[in-house]
């Protein structure tokens, strides 16, 4: 994920104008605006922030041009422990800027609107499932196409849930949860684990974008435009949100606020040190990568227990791909053909649903069984219309969740601040941001 939430989708820091009202100067060289086009071949750049896809990204360019003769694509991914947004910042300032680049939602949309092509009358975006382009429309036009659909949750070691006689299936109350933690941590030693959970303190994401969604997102109905255009945050479920925190820090691996998700993921869940971690189907390219086995046969995913929300799966898109207006004619077709293929071609759905592991977010892909035990779970739950929104893509691109959000969340973590304060401090940053 990536990096933090955000880096690894990508952070967002405003690159045009923040929402929140700090604004970035970008020097819009000449060459943003130039062909790539070379030798009679149309050059594509892509800047991207899911990093745990690099590589099939690269394999992915390398087939399309296999049988695009006339197309180069070259494939920069951003994540790990770099934040997206300053190093697309600096490409477009210094006239280096990508052909395709990405959107986080409304917030990007309006921070980036002077590089966002329109993409309406793509294959893409008329096969696009009904909802997913509310976040990314501007000025009555589609300027974003989601990458996927993304679901998370617990995703957990069935081999430890069998062995310490535990339904994960069943857990699907705060109660039942908590009363199998406890089983859990009471067999550490048998089950072979150093705890039940994983919580990586370090990456405030984790705490601020998807915990934090499930309990802000009721207050909006899921619902991003919703949340992005309020002008006072309200979050009348904290009380719900501080229990979850609570329970997964007693219960992690320590030191908590010394764990990153590379801890987290690579360290500890693939290599079965934990039970369950706080994550979502976008780890399994990763977990694969260091355990194949465990991967395809040992793991699977269960939604957080929330009260009122209980046994639905919080699913969303999280970043849109965007085609750079300011590159000449010839070159904004190349990257929308491209997608166009890689979304709606027979070649590119396969490499969508078995390369990249995404459960798509478009139509057209009925006889492609998920290739994998986590995106089945999202598209099961899909299908089964057990789902929760997302509202915190109304949130990312603003200052608010890097700036008081996540340092916030941070130190109550840490015990350096109350509950009380944290839940204040956020709530009145918001309105501050908000009524600028």
């Amino acid at each position: 994920m990536k990096k933090g939430f955000w880096k690894r989708f990508g952070k967002r820091v405003a690159v045009v104008a923040l929402a929140a009202g700090a604004t970035f100067t970008l020097a819009a060289c000449s060459s943003s605006g130039s062909s790539s086009s070379s030798g009679g071949k149309t050059k594509i750049t892509i800047l991207q922030g899911k990093v745990e896809n690099n590589k099939q990204f690269k394999q992915i360019a390398k087939q399309y041009e296999k049988t695009h003769k006339n197309v180069t694509i070259e494939v920069t991914s951003i994540g790990g422990g770099t934040d997206y947004d300053p190093v697309l910042k600096t490409r477009i300032s210094s006239g280096n800027s990508p052909t395709i680049f990405s959107l986080a939602g409304p917030a990007d949309v309006k921070q980036f609107k002077a590089y966002e092509a329109d993409l309406s009358n793509t294959k893409t975006a008329k096969a696009a499932q009904p909802g997913v382009l509310s976040a990314v429309k501007s000025d009555g036009k589609t300027v974003g196409l989601p990458f996927n659909v993304e679901g998370y949750g617990f995703v957990y070691n069935k081999k430890v849930f069998e062995k310490a006689g535990i339904d994960p299936q069943s857990l699907t109350t705060v109660d039942k949860l908590q009363a199998a933690v406890q089983q859990l941590d009471a067999q550490k030693d048998q089950l072979g684990i150093k705890g039940v959970f994983a919580l990586p303190g370090k990456e405030a994401w984790i705490m601020s974008d998807h915990l934090l969604n499930l309990y802000l997102a009721q207050d909006y109905n899921g619902n991003a435009q919703t949340l992005y255009k309020s002008k006072s945050m309200k979050f009348s479920k904290n009380a719900d949100m501080k229990t979850m925190l609570d329970l997964q820090k007693k219960y992690s691996i320590k030191p908590v606020m010394q764990m990153d998700y590379s801890a987290q993921v690579n360290q500890y869940f693939s290599q079965g040190k934990t039970a369950m971690i706080q994550q979502g189907d976008w780890i399994y390219p990763t977990v694969e990568g260091i355990d194949k086995t465990f991967a395809q046969n040992d793991i699977g995913m269960i939604p957080i227990p929330v009260p009122g929300e209980e046994g639905k799966l919080p699913v969303g898109t999280s970043l849109y791909w965007a085609v750079n207006k300011r590159k000449d004619a010839k070159e904004q077709k190349a990257a929308k053909d491209f997608l166009d293929w890689l979304y709606t071609s027979k070649e590119g759905k396969k490499a969508v649903v078995n390369k990249l592991h995404y459960v798509p977010a478009y139509k057209g892909y009925d006889n492609l069984k998920m290739s994998d035990p986590l995106t089945s779970v999202v598209y099961d739950y899909e299908q089964k219309g057990q789902t929760t929104g997302w509202a915190f893509p109304g949130y990312t691109g603003t200052a608010w969740d890097p700036d008081v959000a996540q340092p916030n969340l941070q130190k109550y973590l840490s015990g350096k601040q109350s509950w009380d304060k944290t839940v204040k401090n956020m709530t009145d940053g918001w309105a501050k941001q908000q009524n600028k």
